[in-house]
């Protein structure tokens, strides 16, 4: 009898010396979307700029470093040519936002242009659904963002 209470005291210090083992904590794409709005106010319509601007894409630098955007590109679901934006000289500061509107405009540090324009077709963002994918220079992806509804006018993607 009195060996149980020692068996269970030697399998209860067992248990106490096993190591635990963190689960693996989920890493974040260096540069993440916050948020697509691809039912801009007025749309559809023909395509003016303030609607076409309307329409956006916020992306975020999940490091605590600046990364040069240079040569990345943001596009859509479809396999158009024009469907891509492509950053030109850009740096996004650590923790910084930046913002990605379809239409023309002046470039600043939280905002870029996409530069499109021409009626209806200048849309970029499907108004039902579609998936946005940012990938680096050589083409790898780092985030995507997929939406399926026309009941809003956003997706929040984080």
């Amino acid at each position: 009898m009195r060996s149980l209470p020692l068996a269970l005291s030697a399998a209860a210090l067992a248990v106490a010396l096993v190591p635990v083992v963190p689960a693996q904590a989920t890493v974040l794409p260096v540069v993440q979307f916050v948020k697509i709005y691809y039912n801009s106010p007025g749309s559809p319509d023909n395509g003016a700029n303030s609607s076409l601007n309307g329409e956006w894409a916020q992306l975020k630098n999940t490091t605590r470093k600046a990364i040069d955007l240079e040569g990345w590109t943001l596009r859509d679901k479809t396999s158009a040519s024009d469907h891509v934006y492509t950053f030109g000289t850009f740096t996004l500061g650590a923790g910084k936002t930046v913002t990605v509107r379809t239409g023309k405009g002046t470039n600043t540090s939280t905002i870029r242009y996409w530069g499109r324009s021409g009626g209806t077709f200048a849309y970029i963002w499907n108004q039902a659904s579609d998936t946005g994918y940012i990938r680096n220079p050589s083409g790898k992806l780092i985030d995507s963002c997929s939406y399926n509804s026309s009941r809003v006018e956003s997706v929040n993607c984080l």
